[in-house]
């Protein structure tokens, strides 16, 4: 018999809620652009509001690194993803905070922006250790249901990264665009609070022991070479989401447009991925999720170049561009990792860290070395129409990443098979017919 986990309604629910409060969290700052950059409050160039971001892409690198045991033995393998849940919870929490205070030293330029620093520094790590912890908690609670559970988990997370520009549109037409980091620190807390009440751990039914992960610290991991692919694919998906969720605001007011207008297309970007998702994930029966992972970047390259040739004052036009650039980012990343761990089957808590950790670091790369190029004369639509060749690119590695493959049979990964012995090697291929390597075909889930 294999050993079942379950988790209580509570444990179910608080979860799922603390995706939403992840979402909102994560796009607080890049919501908020038009705030850092205004002349009236923090004054911040292109490239200062690029560089705020470098200590968030290195902690949430850093941090997911640890979590898959690539830099040393995984953080939840040793303490827990209860343990590094909360971790999470709390240096979002220190986030919300200093960037609260940092409104109160706004005056004081430097003081500013170094708070403004330290915050996405923890924002960065409470996204690293939290977000990992929550997808794993999810997938055990629910082992029957493991699709509906993550989908349902992430749409949250999506749902709270489309609501961030909204609460700040919100706030700011009422004066008090501080509302939206105060709200997101409240629910942080009430979070903390009632996760410490619960004991976030899957309970194993009888007739299964606690068994090591393929691919889990333990078990010896070396980064397979496969991996490299999945990785270089990540970086380009990061950086293609980021112009779009980080600059997004910034380039529809260089057009005329309005700045509510403006948090309306980066929600309809982020509600568009989230919806974009759940769309592909209910129609693989009828347009399989290979197809799906060769035709979105060809639609993000069109997106992009839409956004670069969008004219002045059209609001309208603005919104429906970023809406068709969230569906092209929608199912790229899920599909990624999951592509990634049916293909490196042994392998699958290095496939998810690593590409986690390789994603951010795209994000880093548009995060800040777009300002720079916006400081040096060169305007945004010209650098979101060069974007559409990184897009193009990034359709034609689809063609590389999923050769050979079946259509994978879930958007989403389901969790590692347990190996037979916690400190055992990876087990070897079995014996086949002569065909494809062992490596390039769909593992056996017993489904």
């Amino acid at each position: 018999m294999r050993s079942q986990a379950t988790g209580s309604r509570a444990e179910t629910a608080t979860v799922n809620v603390a995706g939403l409060v992840q979402g909102i969290a994560l796009v607080t700052f890049p919501a908020a652009s038009t705030i850092f950059t205004a002349k009236s409050s923090y004054d911040l160039s292109s490239s200062q509001y690029g560089l705020m971001f470098v200590p968030q892409v290195i902690t949430a690198v850093t941090t997911a690194l640890l979590g898959a045991g690539l830099i040393r033995p995984g953080l939840a393998s040793r303490l827990g993803e209860r343990t590094v849940y909360l971790a999470g919870l709390v240096a979002d929490l220190a986030a919300m905070l200093l960037l609260i205070v940092s409104w109160l030293a706004v005056h004081e330029h430097a003081a500013a922006y170094g708070l403004l620093l330290a915050a996405t520094a923890c924002l960065g790590a409470g996204f690293g250790l939290a977000v990992p912890a929550l997808n794993t908690l999810a997938a055990a609670f629910h082992p029957q249901a493991v699709d509906r559970s993550v989908l349902v988990l992430n749409a949250l997370l999506g749902l709270g990264t489309a609501l961030a520009p909204v609460f700040v549109a919100i706030f700011v037409g009422l004066g008090f665009w501080t509302g939206l980091p105060i709200l997101a620190a409240v629910l942080l807390v009430g979070l903390l609070l009632v996760s410490l009440r619960l004991p976030l751990r899957p309970q194993a039914q009888p007739g299964g022991g606690s068994q090591q992960p393929a691919g889990s610290p333990a078990a010896g991991p070396r980064i397979p070479a496969g991996l490299w692919l999945f990785g270089a694919f990540a970086v380009l998906y990061g950086f293609c989401e980021t112009m779009n969720g980080n600059w997004s605001q910034l380039d529809i007011t260089s057009l005329g447009v309005a700045s509510s207008t403006a948090a309306v297309a980066l929600t309809a970007f982020w509600a568009v991925v989230t919806a974009g998702r759940v769309l592909f994930a209910a129609i693989q029966r009828w347009l399989p999720s290979r197809a799906t992972y060769h035709i979105l970047p060809f639609l993000l390259a069109g997106a992009f170049l839409v956004i670069a040739v969008l004219p002045k004052h059209a609001p309208l036009a603005s919104v429906g561009a970023f809406a068709l650039a969230g569906l092209g980012c929608s199912a790229l990343l899920p599909l990624t990792i999951s592509i990634g761990q049916e293909k490196l089957a042994h392998y699958q808590v290095l496939v998810s860290g690593g590409v986690i950790a390789c994603y951010q670091a795209g994000y880093g790369l548009a995060a800040f070395g777009v300002g720079p190029l916006v400081d040096a004369g060169i305007r945004l639509p010209v650098i979101f129409g060069c974007s559409a060749a990184v897009a193009a690119g990034l359709g034609l590695l689809s063609l590389a990443v999923a050769r050979g493959r079946p259509s994978p049979q879930a958007l989403h990964p389901r969790p590692s098979p347990p190996s037979p012995h916690p400190h055992a090697s990876p087990p070897s291929a079995p014996k086949r017919p002569p065909g494809p390597p062992a490596d390039t075909l769909a593992p056996d889930r017993g489904r």
